[in-house]
This record gives C-alpha cells, sequence and structure tokens, in this order.
C-alpha cells in the first residue's frame, strides 16, 4: 500500500490543486447560479462521479492508452468541446418565461448527469491521472492498480469537499438574484461556452 509519508505528500500536493479555481468549478457554479443550491450539489455529484470514471480508467490503463492514441484522445476532446457547447447554445436560445421569475428548472438527476459528462469528457482530467498521480505510486509497494484507487479516492473526496463549497455559495447567490433570470441565463452560457473553449485547446503530451 502507499506509504504514510507519500499519502501526506500527495494529499497537501492534491489540496493546492483542488482550491484553484477551475472548469469544474466554473460549472458547478454556473448550475447554482441558474437554479439554486440544490442544482449546485447535484452538479457537484456529477462532477465527482465522473471522477470515479478516470479513477477505473487510470487503474485499467485506460488514461494511458488515450494519451498515447491522438485518435483516441481526439474523439474524447471534441466529444466533449461538442457537449459543452451544446450547453452554452441552449442557455442562449433558451426562451424567456414571462410568468416566472427564475429560469426553467431542470430535474435534479438530468442535472446530475450533466456534470458526470462534463467531466468525463474532459481530457485535461485524464491527463492529469496520467501525469501527476503516478508519481506517487511505488510498484514495490503492492498493486499498482489498488495505488492509483487510494490516491484517486483521496483526491476525489478534496475535489467533493471543495465542489460543495462552491454550490452551497453560489447557490446562495443565485437565491439572490433570481429575479434576473435572463442574466443568470447567460452567464450560464458564457461558463459553458468557456469551458468548450478552453477544452478546445487542451494540449496532449
Amino acid at each position: 500500500m502507499v506509504s504514510l509519508t507519500t499519502f501526506l505528500l500527495f494529499a497537501t500536493a492534491s489540496l493546492a490543486l483542488v482550491l484553484v479555481p477551475g472548469p469544474n468549478h466554473l460549472y458547478i457554479t454556473a448550475r447554482g447560479l441558474a437554479q439554486g443550491r440544490s442544482a449546485g450539489l447535484a452538479s457537484a455529484l456529477g462532477v465527482e462521479a465522473g471522477t470515479l470514471v478516470h479513477i477505473a480508467a487510470a487503474a485499467l490503463g485506460l488514461s494511458y492508452v488515450i494519451s498515447q492514441s491522438a485518435t483516441l484522445f481526439a474523439i474524447v476532446k471534441w466529444a466533449g468541446v461538442a457537449y459543452l457547447v451544446y450547453l452554452a447554445i441552449r442557455a442562449f436560445t433558451a426562451k424567456d418565461d414571462e410568468t416566472t421569475r427564475e429560469p426553467p428548472r431542470q430535474p435534479l438527476r438530468q442535472v446530475f448527469l450533466e456534470g458526470v459528462l462534463v467531466n468525463v469528457l474532459n481530457p485535461k482530467v485524464t491527463l492529469f491521472f496520467l501525469a501527476f498521480l503516478p508519481q506517487f505510486v511505488d510498484p514495490s509497494a503492492g498493486s499498482p492498480a489498488l495505488q492509483v484507487v487510494v490516491l484517486g479516492l483521496t483526491l476525489l473526496l478534496l475535489g467533493l469537499i471543495s465542489d460543495v463549497v462552491y454550490a452551497v455559495a453560489a447557490g446562495a447567490l443565485g437565491g439572490r438574484l433570481a429575479r434576473r433570470a435572463r442574466t443568470l441565463r447567460y452567464v450560464s452560457g458564457v461558463v459553458y461556452l468557456g469551458l468548450g473553449v478552453a477544452t478546445a485547446f487542451a494540449g496532449r503530451k
């Protein structure tokens, strides 16, 4: 298993990484602003459920395959870009409901699944698991796959705590701005579009 020293080093480095605002935080903030705290929390849970997919892929070696194959990497990358652009277009083109002060609400299950897809289709996360996490895996300490799972779950837990903070804060702010449904909708659209652009420019090592 992972030694205590290695684990603490990994946890410290991961904490520093998750505290820096990134694409996942932007997505969660957009959902919280548009639909409130519940949607923000659902998107946070969805994002981290997507992290479970990355952990499994890394443990099985799929991350290595994707990173080494230009074709597979391109498929994942552009599928993610297309989905994020779709979310942006949907936000920009949604019709205003004059009978309500809030934007149309999506089922929390749909919000959750969107969070999963946004994270799973983000090639940066795949590269993170390939470039960063393996540095803390010691083949002589036991099963590398098990070590990847332990370290990955540690990262997931830290990420979830950070995501929940963003979700709660965005939900509170979104409630105060509920009367500005159109503004919130366009803010969400800009965030989604920005995520799509960032994903499109994600490099491949």
